[in-house]
């Protein structure tokens, strides 16, 4: 599913506009961005799963064209964790 046919189910089901459920759409994808850049960040929605910041070590990896070693820089990643409505539903 894209972002264009979520946005048309959500005004679909809520009986709002489109230009409403895309507004609505952007502003959970920005609050839950806004979150995850913080210290701590996590989000969790009941039911429906957690999105949360994990920290990842440098490591070392290989260039899979030519073989050779290569380094990989940390960073951080976002991790989902399905909840139990969303598991059962699945």
């Amino acid at each position: 599913m894209t972002k264009s046919e979520l946005i048309d189910k959500m005004a679909k089901e809520a009986g709002i506009s489109k230009v409403a459920a895309g507004a609505a759409l952007n502003s959970f994808m920005d609050g839950v961005s806004k979150a995850l850049k913080k210290k701590e960040g996590k989000v969790t929605l009941v039911g429906f799963g957690t999105f949360s910041k994990v920290r990842r070590k440098a490591r070392k990896g290989r260039n899979p064209q030519t073989g050779e070693p290569i380094k990989i820089k940390a960073g951080n990643v976002v991790k989902f964790k399905a909840g139990k409505k969303l598991k059962d539903a699945i």
